[in-house]
């Protein structure tokens, strides 16, 4: 359990719950433990004894009313121990989820570029249910069953010791620990195998969501097939370690009741030679055999504790990553923000020895339209993403009007800065809300305005509930072009004093394009703009340009003048312009 210490603070808001819950496995474990052998002793004899006739109707119904009264108490007690402690388990999984989701939304882009988005989910849902399941098992059966063996093996010790005393007691009581030694040799087999299967489990997501994600290009290719049989492979692979683990869990209860069996014989071949009378025999067998069946039940516990460590390493894993970019202690303030950006020698690198920006040294001054050019993986998003903080500078400095941005908070940061991605994101709700997200305080006044400033309103009301459409999951219901207009409308509506652009216009076709190219150029005015694109059409106009060549600017100036001075702007420039031939 020590393993488990750092996540028992979750039952703590469920604490009264549990208390409850733990009281009804007190009473379980007492009327289980020593109620049923009470009844062999006591009351089946006057039952069968020879003298038994002279019972009165009162009496006789007394002693019947053994049996349904011990399972009454057992039934009610037991019921009422299991929905408790679900219901604290429930709470404990929303805890455990949240905190999980929670810590996904702070970690930064480069820890969720590194996963797969597959073997996150799987974490969040598989492995969270897993932990929930564990915990609220083991703190159930953690008092039922040690409390339903002290029960028995007490009711064992004074029955035995009452009857023939020490010997009789250490006879019954002899086989007991040799059931602990396949309690530890099958824990330790299950841990391995626990993890194989939520690591699988974590593929099988995997390839559930990479495959609906990927639904139009795997039907354009004909890729059914192959997708059917790669989905079966890890399948297969799944039921393999499943089937691992259940040989190994199941195989626990037969080992337990053989060696009980054995036990029980022993007792058995010692109560003949000293003639034990048949209603204590009886007793004492009961007895033995509760004491040995919450043995089981601890075992099972342990093994459960083994999956359960297997799928809390994974979830330690995103919960223990540490958070690199957070807050300062303290924040100064942001506003009236004007906008110039200075790199002050930044270099950056995804992973150790492999740099993408080096020694990065560039101001932009406010109100500057900055083009971002040069051959894929050269560092233009790269540099773009420093200046939200979407990624840390591992030397130098990003600042804006000469503040780092390390010293102001990111939710005031971020809240200058507006974003068009090449992809466009939607949420699967309301175009209206869709848009209110850049801008939650804005009127409906100001979201429809913006909607026009981006050349989207029209086609927004032409929709079956105009505003109220839902888009449906990632704006699915929409075109590339119609999602890409949203996603501008809401940098219009956001009206940051910094705009960052990448491929914005890229999914948009030409007539739509001139139109947001006329829109752009009224909405840069007093805004500092990086544009990162790899048409050229895009960025002729821009007043600064800054050319990247493996991870260094090696020209800025305008178009006329990098044209001139900049051999790979020129060569780029020329790779686009050149007429194509039939």
């Amino acid at each position: 359990m020590n393993r488990f210490r750092p996540f028992l603070g979750y039952l703590i808001p469920v604490k009264g719950t549990l208390i409850a819950a733990l009281f009804c496995g007190l009473i379980y474990g007492v009327a289980n433990g020593a109620g049923l052998p009470l009844m062999m002793k006591w009351v089946f004899p006057q039952i069968f004894a020879a003298d038994a006739g002279t019972l009165s109707h009162w009496e006789l119904a007394m002693v019947a009313a053994w049996l349904p009264l011990i399972f009454l108490v057992r039934g009610i007690a037991g019921y009422g121990n299991v929905y408790l402690v679900q219901l604290a388990g429930v709470k404990v999984l929303e805890r455990i989820r949240l905190d999980f989701f929670a810590k996904l939304q702070r970690l930064p882009l480069s820890f969720l570029q590194r996963q797969s988005s597959g073997d996150l989910i799987s974490r969040g849902l598989a492995d969270t249910n897993q932990l929930q399941f564990t915990l609220t098992f083991a703190a159930n059966e953690i008092i039922r069953q040690p409390f339903t063996l002290l029960g028995a093996l007490g009711f064992l010790v004074w029955t035995a010791f009452n009857e023939q005393g020490v010997a009789l007691v250490l006879v019954c009581l002899a086989v007991v620990p040799l059931c602990v030694l396949p309690i530890r040799f099958i824990g330790k087999k299950i841990v391995r195998r626990a993890q194989e299967v939520q690591a699988e489990l974590g593929s099988i997501t995997g390839r559930f969501s990479e495959n609906l994600s990927a639904s139009r290009e795997v039907r354009a290719f004909s890729l059914e097939d192959r997708e059917i049989k790669k989905f079966g492979t890890i399948s297969g692979a799944l039921v393999r370690f499943q089937m691992k683990v259940v040989k190994y869990q199941q195989a626990l209860n037969p080992a337990i009741e053989i060696i009980s069996a054995i036990g029980i014989s022993i007792t058995l071949i010692y109560a003949y030679r000293v003639q034990i009378p048949l209603e204590s025999f009886l007793a004492l067998i009961t007895a033995l055999y509760l004491s040995y069946e919450p043995i089981k039940k601890l075992g099972g516990l342990n093994n459960e504790l083994k999956k359960g460590q297997a799928a809390l390493e994974r979830i330690e894993m995103v919960l223990n990553e540490p958070i690199a970019i957070t807050d300062p202690a303290e924040p100064q303030p942001f506003d009236n923000v004007r906008g110039a950006i200075t790199l002050d020698h930044v270099s950056f690198a995804y992973r150790p020895g492999e740099p993408v920006l080096q020694d990065i040294d560039v101001h932009i001054p406010a109100g500057t339209v900055c083009a971002l050019v040069g051959p894929s993986g050269a560092g233009k998003s790269t540099f773009a993403n420093l200046v939200p903080r979407f990624y840390e500078a591992a030397s130098g400095a990003v600042k804006i009007d000469d503040i780092d941005v390390r010293d102001v908070s990111l939710a005031d940061l971020r809240q200058q800065i507006g974003i068009v991605s090449q992809e466009s994101v939607l949420f699967d709700d309301t175009v209206y809300h869709n848009l209110l997200l850049s801008r939650p305080s804005a009127t409906k006044q100001e979201v429809e305005a913006a909607a026009q400033a981006a050349y989207a309103h029209d086609f927004i009301t032409a929709l079956p509930h105009g505003y109220e459409t839902i888009v449906g999951e990632r704006g699915a219901s929409l075109s590339g072009g119609q999602r890409q207009r949203l996603a501008l409308a809401r940098a219009f509506l956001r009206d940051a004093p910094i705009l960052i652009l990448d491929e914005a216009t890229s999914a948009l076709d030409s007539e739509s394009e001139a139109a947001i190219q006329k829109a752009l150029r009224q909405l840069v005015v007093g805004k500092t703009v990086l544009i990162i694109a790899h048409r050229f059409s895009t960025i002729r106009d821009a007043s600064m340009i800054l050319v990247f060549d493996q991870g260094h600017i090696v020209a800025q100036g305008t178009h006329l003048e990098l044209i001139v001075s900049s051999p790979l702007y020129r060569t780029l420039y020329e790779r686009q312009s050149a007429p194509t031939t039939e």
